[in-house]
């Protein structure tokens, strides 16, 4: 039997909790993390009717986009659908999971699977998290630098985009004198002691700190560890909001409209005026975009697919783009898919299924 903890762990391998936003509420809602999972029921939302659908599965964990709960719940009386929910899974026994601003700021995450579903190529994400990124330093001597670089290396440092193990190096000499109570790898106690020493430096993203310097202070030969943090503000290209990418081909506007529409499953789709050009360079956020609108454009691109821009957002526009608002749910769906391409990787014998309640709450006449 599988435990929740492996179930989320893996999860969260890939969509860190850190890469979250600050008004989020993503991980376990409810459920203990050391229970046995029968099986799981995988959903955009989980509703009232999703529970429902899990009891009657026999599953008895739910793993959603949305966060039932993104605020602290002072009572558990049923007066709103929030604490129905969270009461009815937990006297069932089920847990809920929620990966949701995390799972949309990962390159290969929510936004990845839309520019999948469009066809799209060349993607990068369109927004990239800034201040998540720190630098490791550390000196050790020349014949143990190979090991220690590689210990890093695998607890997640030195990746620069698609690119993995890169350090920078430089030779130098260090100089320590060793206490009364020491064991020195080198040199003798009491007495300066001088090494040809290798300086490491990399790269490594803030959530993976305390991995990686157990993994230095494992592989490296010294009592005392030397080692720098400095925190960085560069940007993380493979993290942040939204991803722009081409369509192979391009498409005349309203051509590429009706595709969109199509592909999405959309039952209409609110766009901008039309600017008379074809559609190469295409714009992607998952859920609610407009905070976007100035990156897609800055992006150069032709198009900006999302959702819940409001009246006068549309003018921000300025002719500059078309904005092709397509609705909250009918950009996200496809993030189940997403959840059951992840699991199916790690559990392939684990039961997993596709929720069928249409948990969009807005209907179109």
């Amino acid at each position: 039997m599988i435990k929740l903890k492996d179930i989320t762990d893996y999860i969260e391998s890939i969509a860190p909790l850190a890469y979250q936003e600050s008004y989020d509420n993503a991980g376990l809602i409810c459920g203990n993390s050391n229970m046995d999972i029968a099986g799981a029921i995988i959903c955009l939302d989980s509703t009232e009717d999703v529970i429902d659908e899990a009891i009657k599965n026999k599953c008895n964990l739910v793993i959603a986009h949305h966060p039932i709960v993104f605020s602290g719940l002072k009572k558990f009386n049923g007066k709103n659908y929030v604490e129905r929910v969270i009461i009815k899974a937990i006297k069932n026994d089920i847990a809920i999971y929620a990966a949701h601003t995390n799972l949309d700021n990962v390159q290969n995450g929510v936004n990845a699977k839309i520019a999948e579903k469009l066809g799209l190529i060349n993607c990068n994400v369109l927004s990239p998290q800034k201040n998540g990124l720190k630098k490791l330093i550390t000196f050790c001597p020349t014949g143990d630098a190979e090991k220690v670089r590689n210990a890093i290396f695998q607890a997640g440092g030195g990746s620069i985009g698609n690119y993995t193990e890169c350090s920078f190096n430089t030779s130098g000499t260090g100089t320590f004198k060793a206490g009364d109570d020491t064991n020195p790898y080198v040199g003798e106690r009491g007495k300066q002691h001088q090494e040809n020493e290798i300086k490491i430096e990399t790269i490594y993203p803030s959530e993976s700190e305390s991995k990686l310097l157990k993994a230095l202070f494992l592989a490296h030969p010294y009592e005392e560890v030397a080692y720098d943090i400095i925190s960085l503000g560069n940007a993380n290209q493979t993290v942040g909001s939204g991803l722009i990418g081409e369509f192979s081909v391009e498409m005349d506007e309203l051509d590429c409209l009706q595709f969109i529409k199509e592909v999405m499953k959309a039952s209409s789709v609110r766009y901008t005026n039309l600017l008379n050009k074809k559609i190469k360079k295409v714009a992607v956020c998952g859920g609610s975009g407009s905070f976007l609108l100035k990156d897609a454009i800055k992006a150069g691109a032709d198009i900006f697919v999302t959702a819940d821009f409001k009246y006068h957002q549309f003018f921000d526009a300025e002719n500059r783009i078309v904005i092709a608002d397509i609705g909250h749910f009918e950009s996200e769906q496809y993030t189940s898919e997403l959840f059951y391409d992840i699991l199916k990787k790690k559990f392939n014998t684990f039961a997993l299924h596709l929720s069928k309640i249409n948990t969009n709450p807005i209907n179109y006449l």
